[in-house]
């Protein structure tokens, strides 16, 4: 014999329970079958709120019923032959006013006993039993309907305790007599022994199945409900959740303790002690495999089996030194929370005796305050403990396995891993058996703790990555372009997916928590919100998406201002703006002090040479515990194009109007031409070196004339260039009387720093650097003669695109 439970999801409507019925038929042609079926999903609320409503002298419980009545009448109709749905709904409508006249009552009395609530909420399960009974007699089942009251006795009317005695010897009993394929009967509804009609607790029809397959030992119980197993996740917080095949039972009862909602915890007691296996399939998915639950699991492959959570908690703090050392102290608390019926989800005290922290649901909060701040008043009032804490808007996570004490370091690796994506851990549980790691968190944090621990736990190493982009002229739009080009490479190859989950220019922006799709952003970005840099931070913060990174690909100094705010909240930051980077040493300082801090990625590699990895090599060069001497550099990539390009004629104009056009140059070449941006890159060197420098303490040789200096606009600058073409040419000529090459170099040496315009001879390494090509020299210790030189591409869209690639890169890699 096998006991099936179909839940509220898998009973909803006339649908639902045609696919119920068929799986009945099915499995009825094999074996004998007890089901047990919940109230048509939604109903036992319906209820509930009825019996309030009216309790609260409300009249609206009259439209709750009718709402009531409807649900049913519908799913005759549907179910049931016209020429045999009178009598039927005749029953139906006498049950229903039997229900009316109770809720009159209460509304008369404005009070709802917990006796007379149970009637109340017994109505879902009575009316769906009979409802389905018929409707199966109708496809020809051999079925008939049992009153489970008559079989399931408890000992109390308000506490689900149950009378294993009494309610085996009625099954038994039935089992012994009952000569039908299939016995159905309605679940959460059961009686004391004195007739007093009392119910097994939300998601009590799980317990009436396996009370049922319990008492006459059942080959399997059936759970079905509207997915296929118990998940590693909740699968609609995290979409990589997959069913697991196989678990034991306490697995299955540390999950379903923990929020896991497939399961009642309850149901697994009674079949545990007769080993009988349960089984979690989908209604609506039949075909699918489901999960196994049995005493012991073989080949386990990983030592988490699934993460489960809480909603709704709050964190108790009861502290103070007339804790330490005092027996009975903890007993007085648990004995005072037992008394006013609160139940303890989770508990953990400091080795000193201190504290003790613990977890509640979050309704219960308030009273058990009460409760506790009166159990020890007199020591509240001596000041030996402190009055009660409370911290709201907590969540429970935990991690379930049985074979979790077999692996070193998990503890770890989930605190590491919460850590590191700034999911504060307010309180810790763990057991000696390992087989749950309990923390206490945030709620606002759940969706992205249960994904990353998922990723961390059971995806194949691939890691998501969410970008939150502001910019996206040419650097940022060859950087889009990119992504989507690659996106099918990093899955592969690097395992990393990915997502750009919000986009702004200077006038719009637009999220998208699935991703925006690349090959159509500038779409979204068209019909986006107005932008605004401090309300793109809010919203990514808001959004609390694991592993994000900012970018910017601007060159906004309002831009720069804020990432400090986007480190301290852990999120990664990379750049090719290097404004706050070359901006006072202070605030420079703070940034890379944020990072360490709160372990977020601060990467601006892009700063200095585009695509190239001239940073990189500096630190690494740092980190091996080499010294830098000197550094020389042609770091402008706009200029070195701007002078490989100006030659005899050719006006000056022309060439910088053309570095400009194919993205050589900021937006203003004013920037570029002046020296300014080549200062600030010597100066990030610098300060990457160990010097403690600012922007002014670099000397400036300027070639610009006063008049393209001071012009305010980057129209005026174009025409200063024009009418100043004599001054350009007399440079360009003293250069090649000297036969050598203009080049605006770079150097570092000594604790100081300058930035100018040089003539180059043919025998030096800077001579023959083409196009826009940057070159680094460092002169360290390890390469005191012969310097270490990082040459290549300096300049443009695509390459410095890339090098901003490769840092989001670089940190999907940590």
């Amino acid at each position: 014999m096998n006991v099936l439970k179909f839940g509220g999801s898998s009973v909803a409507n006339a649908t639902t329970i045609e696919k119920v019925i068929e799986i009945i038929e099915k499995q009825s042609r094999n074996k004998s079958l007890y089901v047990v079926v919940s109230a048509l999903g939604g109903v036992t609320d319906l209820l509930i709120q009825a019996g309030k409503e009216a309790s609260s002298n409300n009249d609206t419980y009259k439209s709750t019923l009718i709402t009531i009545e409807n649900r049913h009448l519908e799913a005759i109709k549907e179910l049931i032959p016209v020429v045999s749905q009178s009598s039927i709904i005749s029953k139906v409508k006498s049950e229903l006013n039997k229900l009316e006249s109770l809720c009159e009552g209460v509304y008369l009395l404005s009070e709802l006993s917990p006796k007379t609530e149970s009637v109340i909420a017994s109505f879902g399960e009575m009316l769906s039993s009979f409802i389905i009974a018929e409707a199966a007699k109708v496809k020809g089942l051999d079925i008939v309907l049992k009153d489970s009251r008559d079989y399931i006795i408890t000992t109390d009317a308000t506490k689900v305790t149950i009378d294993y005695e009494e309610t085996n010897f009625r099954i038994k009993r039935y089992a012994q007599d009952n000569n039908h394929q299939v016995s159905l009967f309605p679940g959460f509804i059961a009686k004391t022994s004195d007739g007093e009609p009392t119910t097994l607790g939300r998601g009590g029809s799980d317990f009436t199945a396996a009370i049922l397959a319990s008492a006459v030992q059942a080959d399997k119980l059936q759970i079905w409900t509207d997915v296929s197993g118990m998940y590693t996740a909740n699968p609609k917080l995290v979409k990589q959740a997959k069913p697991v095949t196989h678990i034991s039972y306490q697995e299955a009862m540390e999950l379903s303790h923990f929020g896991a909602k497939v399961i009642y915890p309850p149901t697994i007691h009674p079949v545990l002690d007769k080993n009988i296996p349960i089984v979690i399939k989908n209604t609506f998915q039949p075909e699918d495999e489901g999960t196994l639950i049995t005493r012991e699991v073989a080949n386990r492959p990983k030592p988490v089996t699934g993460i489960s959570h809480i909603d709704n908690i709050s964190v108790i703090s009861l502290e103070g030194s007339g804790m330490v050392g005092i027996p009975g102290f903890s007993k007085r608390l648990f004995e005072a929370l037992f008394l006013a019926n609160i139940n303890v989800i989770l508990i953990t005290q400091a080795s000193s005796e201190h504290s003790i922290c613990l977890a509640v649901d979050e309704q219960d909060a308030e009273k058990a305050k009460l409760v506790l701040d009166t159990a020890f008043e007199f020591e509240i009032t001596k000041h030996k403990v402190d009055p009660v804490k409370i911290e709201n808007n907590a969540a429970i996570v935990a991690l379930v396995g049985d074979n979790m004490y077999h692996h070193q370091g998990l503890s770890g690796k989930m605190f590491s891993t919460l850590g590191k994506n700034n999911v504060n851990i307010r309180a810790i549980a763990q057991g000696a058996s390992e087989k749950n790691i309990s923390v206490v968190i945030g709620k606002k944090d759940i969706k992205k703790a249960l994904n990353i621990l998922h990723e961390r736990f059971f995806e194949v190493k691939t890691k998501q990555l969410n970008l939150f982009v502001t910019g996206v002229g040419n650097v940022g739009s060859k950087l889009l372009s990119q992504l989507e080009q690659q996106k099918s490479y990093l899955k592969d190859k690097l395992r990393l997916k990915i997502r750009v989950v919000g986009i702004s220019n200077s006038r719009t922006m637009t999220f998208d928590e699935q991703g925006i799709k690349l090959d159509s952003w500038e779409e979204a970005l068209a019909t986006g919100e107005k932008a605004n840099s401090e309300k793109f931070f809010i919203t990514a913060k808001e959004m609390n998406i694991r592993n994000s990174i900012f970018v910017d690909n601007t060159a906004n100094p309002d831009i720069a201002k804020v990432y400090k705010h986007y480190l301290a909240e852990s999120m990664a930051v990379v750049t090719c703006n290097k404004i706050a980077c070359a901006d006072e040493y202070a605030n420079y300082s703070e940034l890379q002090e944020l990072s360490r801090k709160f372990s977020a990625s601060f990467l601006y590699e892009t700063n200095v040479g585009a695509g190239l990895p001239i940073i990189d090599t500096l630190n690494n060069l740092i980190a091996s515990g080499d010294n830098v001497h000197k550094i020389q550099a042609v770091l402008s990539g706009s200029l070195n194009f701007v002078f490989n390009n100006y030659k005899e004629g050719v006006n000056f104009y022309d060439v910088v109007k053309q570095a400009q056009e194919e993205g050589y140059t900021e937006p203003d070449p004013k920037i570029d031409l002046s020296g300014v941006d080549v200062a600030r890159k010597i100066l990030i060197l610098a300060r990457e070196s160990g010097n403690i420098m600012e922007l002014e303490d670099i000397e400036k040789e300027a070639f610009l004339p006063e008049e393209s200096l001071e012009t305010n606009s980057v129209d005026a600058f174009f025409e200063s260039l024009k009418a100043n073409e004599s001054h350009f040419k007399q440079i360009l000529d003293e250069a090649n009387k000297k036969e050598c090459r203009l080049k605006y170099v770079a150097q570092y040496e000594d604790g100081k720093a300058k930035v100018g315009l040089q003539h180059i001879p043919a025998d030096h390494p800077f001579y023959n650097l083409e196009g826009s090509d940057n070159i680094v020299l460092f002169y360290t210790d390890r390469y005191p003669q012969q310097p270490l030189i990082v040459k290549g591409a300096g300049a443009g869209a695509d390459v410095t695109a890339s090098g901003i690639f490769a840092d989001i890169i670089r940190i999907g890699k940590k």
